[in-house]
């Protein structure tokens, strides 16, 4: 992985108490000062994570009662033994139950409903599925992880999502599709248009069921789900479960299998702290002192705004950071192109809002900071979540403020400068 060059003898200010001292429709919660425990961002990483007795996975999938072809494509993508979410789940799904699978984020839930979906799409090519997302970027990632699995198996997908050419998702749906992936604002759209006809599809997923509800799609789900066929199974994924969602899925199914593989709500293999900062004025400059740090080679920061997410990769840049961001107000090709540049470690940074804290699978990130302190817990989890997967160890850092006089501010000498990141 390509890292970021820096400067010898960076020297950091960090608290005591860090560790470094050591077009989709949402309705979004009112932006409320957080009143959050800060004790619950402190906690150390263990050394060897281990599973519960009850969720490790012994057999192969070559075990699992799934077609050879779909076999010998898990294969050829180097997946030998399935998580215990996926273990579960899919002979659940192959015996026509619905189903409420409840996991951590990170666990491999994508694969818990594509693998079974495509088995039964293998034994009848006439079936159709439907799969809701709440985001653009969750939706565009299970349609990636779809054309891997179902590549030589014949079967195609069409992406239906928010800031992207209507009048290419028209043309996408006339041609010959199995399955359709998308965000609910999108799919309804499509719908009421009379584009997309989804009275046939007998196969349904909601993927990350509470963060759809969250953000406001909980009548155009229900529309949704009302049009499909009464016939139809379905399968819901959500880290958490709360009255709302299950009045939905009572709604909706009366005879559902649950299975929970979530024993924590944070993976043990990331390491939590704070970094305590008193005046704001002086957040940017801590910052900088982390990320000049060798071990801080891939990081994603989130922020709570738009403009102050737009605003933080700008002065990043100017400082020389290889530096992008994601937030509402960016198009769907930017957000994508960011996305892709961070993958593929053309950057080594990352600012966004709460839209990529949930579902996103990006490798070796080493370090997620929370550059403003997220509105709930839950969003924490979900932030923190984008490091410290695949039992590799990370790290997530939280900026709090801490409690000072303004004459007791420490100020910094006019002679001291920031040591600049390296610049190409």
């Amino acid at each position: 992985m390509t890292k970021m060059h820096k400067p010898h003898g960076g020297r950091s200010r960090f608290s005591s108490k860090s560790k470094f001292s050591s077009n989709n429709r949402t309705r979004r919660r009112p932006r409320t000062s957080p009143s959050i425990d800060i004790t619950r961002f402190i906690n150390k990483a263990q050394e060897a994570p281990a599973q519960p007795e009850e969720n490790v996975v012994t057999r192969p999938f070559a075990e699992l009662p799934l077609h050879k072809d779909l076999l010998t494509s898990i294969e050829r993508r180097g997946f030998a033994t399935p998580t215990p979410i996926q273990d579960q789940a899919i002979e659940q799904v192959l015996q026509g139950h619905d189903l409420l699978g409840i996991a951590n984020t990170g666990t491999g839930k994508t694969g818990a409903f594509l693998l079974p979906i495509l088995h039964l799409l293998l034994g009848n090519r006439n079936q159709k599925a439907l799969i809701l997302a709440p985001t653009r970027e969750l939706a565009l990632q299970i349609d990636t992880e779809f054309k891997k699995f179902a590549k030589k198996l014949d079967f195609y997908s069409a992406l239906c999502i928010g800031g992207t050419s209507m009048h290419q998702q028209h043309k996408m749906l006339s041609r010959r599709f199995n399955i359709v992936i998308g965000t609910p604002g999108r799919v309804k759209d499509l719908v009421d248009r009379r584009r997309l006809d989804i009275s046939k599809f007998d196969l349904i997923v909601l993927d990350e069921v509470d963060r759809m509800l969250d953000m406001g799609f909980v009548n155009d789900v229900r529309e949704i789900l009302d049009q499909t066929s009464k016939k139809k199974q379905s399968l819901f994924f959500s880290a958490t479960m709360s009255p709302q969602i299950k009045k939905l899925i009572d709604d909706f199914s009366k005879d559902i299998k649950t299975i929970s593989v979530k024993s924590v709500e944070t993976a043990s293999t990331i390491d939590q702290d704070i970094v305590e900062f008193g005046h704001p004025s002086e957040k940017l400059d801590i910052l900088h002192d982390i990320l000049i740090k060798d071990e801080v080679a891939k990081v994603l920061i989130f922020g709570r705004t738009k403009r102050n997410v737009q605003d933080l990769s700008e002065k990043l840049i100017k400082r020389g950071f290889k530096s992008a961001s994601i937030h509402g107000n960016k198009t769907q090709a930017q957000r994508q192109q960011a996305l892709s540049k961070f993958r593929n470690d053309k950057i080594t940074m990352l600012v966004a809002t709460d839209v990529a804290a949930r579902g996103l699978d990006i490798q070796d990130v080493t370090h997620v900071i929370n550059y403003d302190i997220p509105e709930s817990y839950e969003d924490y989890v979900h932030r923190i979540g984008r490091t410290g997967r695949a039992n590799k160890k990370g790290q997530a850092l939280t900026f709090v403020q801490k409690k000072i006089s303004h004459d007791n501010r420490p100020q910094r000498p006019h002679h001291q400068k920031r040591k600049p990141a390296f610049k190409k």
